[in-house]
This record gives C-alpha cells, sequence and structure tokens, in this order.
C-alpha cells in the first residue's frame, strides 16, 4: 500500500516572500528580458560575497563551464584534465568544444580531486609534450578541494584552472571562497542547489577582458552597432532579469541555508555515531563547507547497498540518491583516458546521499534517521 506521509525531497527550492517581493518588483518595473538592473545586481552582489572582480550570469552553470573553457582556447582535440567523481554537467563542455577529457579519480579524506594524481599526471604529460589545455576541478557536495597543491601543480605548468563550483556556493579554503582560486570559477542556481534561480548559473574571474569576452559570448556574441552584427560564434547564455531577481534575494539568506544545511549533518552525525557501517562524508580542516548535502557511506559488511535504502526510503516518500556515478563509469565516456578511478568508484558503490533541504523539518529529518537506522541495526 502506498504511503500517504508527505513527500520528504533531497534538495527542494526553498522560496518564501521576500523571493516573491523581488521578483514582482522586479516584473513592476518593467524589466522583464533579457537584461535589465536585477541582473547588475545580482552579478554586483556575487562580487561582494566572493571577493572576486568579475561576475557574469548565465543560463547555467554548466553554460558558464563552457565559456570558461572556449576563454581557455580549446581545440579540437585539445586535452582536458576534469574530476571524475562529478555530474555530467562537469565534463560534456570539454565534449562541445570537441576536446578530450582525462578524468582523474579522487582522494578519500575529501572526495574531491586528488592532487598527487593531478601532479604525477602532469608530470608525466610534460615529459611527452601532451599537457593539457585545462583542468575544470569540481567542489563536490559543497566541500572545497585541496586548493594549494593543485594550483601550484597548475602554475608549474601554465595550466589554466577552471573550478566547478556549482554545488559549493559560500564555502571556503582557508577563508578564502572557492571559485576565486583559478583563472574561472562557476557557480550554479539549479533547483535543487543551496540558493537558486529556478535555473542559473555564474561565471567569476578577476580578469576584465575574459569577463566582457564571455559577456559578449552569451548574448550571441552580437558587436556593439545599431544593426545586428556578428563576427565570431555566440551562445544564448544570458539570465534573465527575472530569474536574476529570485537569485539576489535567496542570496541574502545564503549564510541562514548554510547554517540549517550544516545542523542537518551534524544531527545525521549523532544519529549514526552508534552504528560503525555508517561514515560520514568526511570534513576537512582546510575550509568550511556549505554543507549542500549530507552524505554517508556504508561498511561493505553491513549487509546493505545504497540503492537498497534508497528503496526502502521510497516506499516511506522519501528521496534520496547515490553518491555521482564517476564519469569513468558513464557508458559515454568509456573510452576516455583515466587516471586511478578506483576511488571514487568505491564511493559511488557505498554512498548515499541522505535528504538536506533548507525547508526540512526536524520531525522530516527524525522520520528519514528512524528509516536508515533500521536499515543498518542488527536485526
Amino acid at each position: 500500500m502506498a504511503t500517504t506521509k508527505k513527500r520528504i525531497y533531497l534538495s527542494p527550492p526553498d522560496v518564501g516572500q521576500r523571493e516573491r517581493a523581488y521578483l514582482l518588483a522586479a516584473l513592476d518595473s518593467g524589466w522583464i528580458a533579457p537584461v535589465g538592473p536585477d541582473l547588475n545586481a545580482f552579478e554586483a552582489d556575487i562580487v561582494k560575497r566572493t571577493k572576486t572582480r568579475h561576475a557574469v550570469a548565465l543560463s547555467t552553470g554548466t553554460a558558464a563551464i563552457h565559456l570558461a573553457l572556449r576563454a581557455c582556447g580549446i581545440q579540437p582535440g585539445d586535452r582536458v584534465y576534469c574530476s571524475t567523481f562529478t555530474f555530467a554537467g562537469s565534463v560534456n563542455p570539454v565534449i562541445y568544444e570537441k576536446g578530450i577529457p582525462v578524468l582523474i579519480d579522487c582522494d578519500r579524506h575529501s572526495w574531491n580531486l586528488d592532487p598527487t594524481l593531478l601532479a604525477e599526471a602532469l608530470a608525466n604529460d610534460a615529459r611527452n609534450g601532451t599537457l593539457p589545455k585545462a583542468v575544470v576541478l569540481t567542489h563536490l557536495y559543497g566541500q572545497s578541494a585541496d586548493l594549494t597543491p593543485i594550483v601550484s601543480a597548475c602554475t608549474q605548468y601554465a595550466i589554466p584552472l577552471i573550478e566547478d563550483s556549482a554545488e559549493a556556493l559560500g564555502a571556503t579554503y582557508h577563508s578564502q571562497s572557492v571559485g576565486t582560486f583559478g583563472l574561472c570559477g562557476i557557480f550554479s542556481f539549479n533547483g535543487n542547489k543551496i540558493i537558486t534561480t529556478s535555473s542559473g548559473g555564474m561565471l567569476v574571474c578577476n580578469d576584465s577582458v575574459i569577463a566582457e569576452r564571455i559577456r559578449k559570448w552569451s548574448t550571441q556574441s552580437r558587436e556593439n552597432c545599431i544593426h545586428y552584427e556578428h563576427t565570431e560564434l555566440g551562445f544564448n547564455y544570458r539570465l534573465s532579469n527575472l530569474l536574476a531577481a529570485i537569485g539576489r534575494a535567496q542570496l541574502e539568506s545564503l549564510d541562514e541555508k548554510i547554517a540549517i544545511c550544516k545542523a542537518h549533518y551534524q544531527a545525521y552525525a549523532e544519529a549514526f555515531k552508534d552504528i560503525p557501517s555508517i561514515t560520514m562524508m568526511p570534513i576537512c580542516k582546510y575550509g568550511e563547507p556549505n554543507y549542500w548535502l549530507s552524505c554517508i557511506t556504508l561498511a561493505p559488511t553491513s549487509g546493505n547497498n545504497p540503492t537498497s535504502i534508497v528503496k526502502t526510503l521510497e516506499s516511506e516518500n522519501i528521496e534520496s540518491r547515490p553518491l555521482w556515478k564517476p564519469m569513468h563509469l558513464q557508458p559515454f565516456y568509456r573510452n576516455a583516458p583515466t587516471v586511478g578511478g578506483d576511488v571514487s568508484a568505491d564511493l559511488f558503490n557505498r554512498g548515499l546521499c541522505l535528504p538536506s533541504g533548507t525547508n526540512m523539518t526536524h520531525d522530516e529529518r527524525d522520520r528519514v534517521i528512524e528509516i536508515v537506522r533500521k536499515c543498518l541495526l542488527p536485526k
């Protein structure tokens, strides 16, 4: 029999009266599309929040990665290093430009790109004259990668670093915002992110030439003429003024949302501390995550796997999800060059994302905890 209990989602949008007020004000202003004062203000708000120099609001985080790669001058056949433990939107833009993604495994202590593997791969490529054109690093589940050795390795070989911070707005590395260490950083405002514009993204950088080039590309590369003039390929990638208005409202509550997500993580950790077969996603001391999703791994001896728990939770009308299936295990990328791969494969086989929404109540969280405990405690 189907449950009648209220649905608990993994990470649903959390909007309220503030977002409504900003959106209605934008509607009443007449600035409907494509650009307007809220778009400019949203970019300025992100610049202030991240302490970077430039921000360009775009239709998606994937679009931001695509244009960042174009800014690196990617050509057909160029190799681009990418995190393998990530969502497809982090890697697909390499294919858009007919590049070749080289997939790099993660480490166990952060679940992010392994700096040692990166350095070894770059050194090997330097010897062979096959250095990549760029590195696309994903900050996973709201936690920064270990940036000092990664930036050092990229700098040593003059390789541009693109930080895919889609899941990590508000996270820091040694008190500095993620997304601000490389040539470009990107954020996502998809409906499941810690703040949302329904659909949207943002590119940040410190180079005014790159920022203006990307802004131009995102508006079909229109020249400054009274007629429509195009001298290079462009894209319809600009964020709308209305969605930017929602983003401005959401950004005002980012710190509050981070605090709620952190409380979820801590509550799960406390509730599961007596179950040896559960390990929480590790939190690295070098930074502060935004705790976007609370994730666990299961011991191989637990007798359960993520799929069985997902199904049990779903039977109680609760959404959960396994960790990202690594790109090197995806059918589309089965022939992609890969460095390592065993760590991310193991995490996928044993890992689970639990409901972490900022509008999830304590009672709803307790429902999740009760069911997970029942799955894993000795019968």
